[in-house]
């Protein structure tokens, strides 16, 4: 796991062994859509890598709506902390 992949659990975990809360899963989505999005500028005309990016974009997004709804509290800290909406 990278060093960057450990501050993103190190700082949204919910408990010392947190590794699959939403809050957790959001963060690395978003460091993965962060990192194809890096890839896209170099490289537009990678097709195949396309998909992976649409699925990561919309599963943070249904975790981010399930977040939503049920906890309101973590949804907004979560984002604040990954600078997702303004």
């Amino acid at each position: 796991m990278s060093k960057k992949g450990k501050e993103t659990i190190d700082s949204l975990k919910i408990h010392s062994k947190d590794v699959g809360s939403s809050e957790v899963q959001i963060g690395f989505l978003s460091e993965k859509i962060n990192n194809l999005t890096e890839h896209f500028k170099k490289n537009k005309n990678d097709k195949h890598s396309t998909r992976g990016l649409v699925r990561a974009v919309n599963q943070r997004k249904r975790l981010l709506e399930y977040l939503k709804k049920n906890n309101v509290e973590s949804y907004q800290n979560i984002l604040t902390k990954l600078k997702l909406r303004k």
